[in-house]
């Protein structure tokens, strides 16, 4: 929420609460990183419980409340929350232990206990385990002298996000296993879900009618068309935002694509399609189910410097340039989209560079925004509006200026006769930003 404060500042109060892209926990305050060093410092002095007390300040996300600890004696209770799973724990001076509970098996079939059997061999802190009533956990321990705040924040990170992707997975393929609570988070409103739906149907089946149309011959020029895939993979990702079973095949596109094989582009482009065409096979409910707000502890992603996003935009952008001098202005368009939805779904970028591409996405897909709510940056034919989205990028630079002093973006790069020219000459923009920080 705090993103969305940043972008609009006194206006956030009158734009639908409504969350984008994944949790990040890389934008530490000044006191969370003071409580990590004195987390560090204490422990060294062999002042176990004192330093948990701050590791778990460190961690602490005010806006999202998203940590939470007592302490009964010489004993400190801590509970976190992770997408929709909760994870609970206990710390001694002597010892740390954390679970989270992920289903309950009516039945020990093989199938899930041979797939969590196997799944253990690729954890390094954790490890799935039934306890005695056949509830299925995963759960880490460790003894209070090798427990330093640095070991306890990979191994709750491990704990955390593999609970949170396994629950919605193994509820999903193993009909025996049930929920141990409900869930967690909140369902989201059934008009919001509408949206997404719609807007996630509508953009898959967008892209097989351009693979379908055949211009250009997806066999002989199948790049245009694995930019298209994938750009709606990652614009699906930040803004749908889906759990569970969709999350997984859109971070499947992107293993598909970019694992080395022997398989062609062309054949590649195929295998993304049938993992689309599954989520379009995929009932409307079980869709509805997969979208509810959650709050989370640990981000997946990690943080990019501003060099990481010039880079994605070097070797990307001018692959846009013969699809717009043949006039494929859909394939040239799904090049700095594709731009943009990986910068945001592999990386944390820098704050003055999140914010832009976030308004990037307001820009390009109006339609999806305005059902939702939000202020749109287009003109009424669908053009980028000049006005708007020049006060919209001055608007981002005055809410960073203080960190980042020579954040002045150069409007002349910005071409507002088209949709994919002003596409191309915002990452330009972006590409061309000094984000040199204040000395401190």
């Amino acid at each position: 929420m705090s993103f969305f404060e940043r972008l609009f500042g006194s206006r956030r109060s009158q734009l639908p609460n409504i969350n984008f892209g994944r949790y990040t926990d890389a934008y530490k305050t000044e006191e969370q990183q003071a409580a990590w060093n004195r987390s560090l410092e204490l422990f060294d002095q062999d002042k176990h419980l004192e330093a948990y007390r701050e590791f778990f300040t460190y961690l602490r996300d005010e806006k999202a409340d998203n940590v939470q600890w007592e302490a009964d004696g010489d004993t400190l209770h801590f509970k976190f929350w992770q997408g929709s799973q909760r994870v609970t724990g206990v710390a001694t001076a002597d010892k740390v232990t954390a679970e989270s509970k992920i289903a309950r098996a009516d039945d020990l079939n093989v199938g899930f206990l041979r797939r969590l059997m196997e799944y253990n061999y690729t954890l390094k802190f954790c490890r799935f385990a039934l306890d005695p009533e056949n509830v299925l956990s995963i759960r880490f321990d460790t003894s209070g002298i090798d427990g330093s705040p640095l070991k306890l924040l990979h191994a709750l990170r491990e704990l955390a996000i593999h609970a949170d992707k396994q629950d919605d997975l193994l509820l999903d393929e193993f009909r025996t296993l049930k929920p141990v609570e409900q869930r967690i988070e909140a369902d989201i409103p059934e008009a919001e879900k509408e949206v997404k739906y719609n807007y996630l149907r509508r953009e898959i089946e967008a892209a097989f009618a351009l693979i379908d149309k055949a211009e250009p011959d997806p066999n002989k020029f199948p790049g245009g068309y694995a930019y298209l895939l994938l750009s709606t993979a990652f614009r699906l990702d930040y803004l749908v935002r889906p759990e569970g079973y969709i999350m997984d095949i859109l971070e499947r596109v992107y293993g598909i694509y970019f694992t080395k094989d022997d398989r062609s582009n062309q054949l590649k482009i195929i295998a993304l399609r049938k993992e689309f065409q599954k989520i379009l096979d995929r009932p409307k409910e079980a869709v509805f189910n997969e979208l509810y707000r959650t709050r989370s502890t640990f981000g997946i992603n990690v943080p990019a410097n501003h060099e990481r996003i010039v880079s994605l935009i070097d070797g990307e952008l001018p692959n846009m340039d013969w699809h717009l001098s043949q006039n494929y202005l859909e394939l040239a368009l799904a090049v700095p989209q594709y731009i943009a939805g990986n910068a945001l779904f592999q990386n944390v970028p820098p704050k003055p560079d999140r914010d832009l591409l976030h308004l990037f996405f307001q820009i390009t897909e109006p339609g999806f925004f305005r059902e939702l709510g939000f202020p749109v940056y287009t003109t009424p034919n669908g053009m980028p509006d000049k006005s708007a989205v020049m006060s919209a990028i001055r608007d981002i630079v005055e809410r960073n200026r203080m960190e980042y002093p020579r954040l002045r973006p150069d409007f002349t790069r910005l071409d507002f006769s088209s949709t994919p020219l002003f596409a191309k000459g915002y990452l330009d923009m972006i590409r061309h930003l000094d984000l040199t920080k204040t000395n401190l």
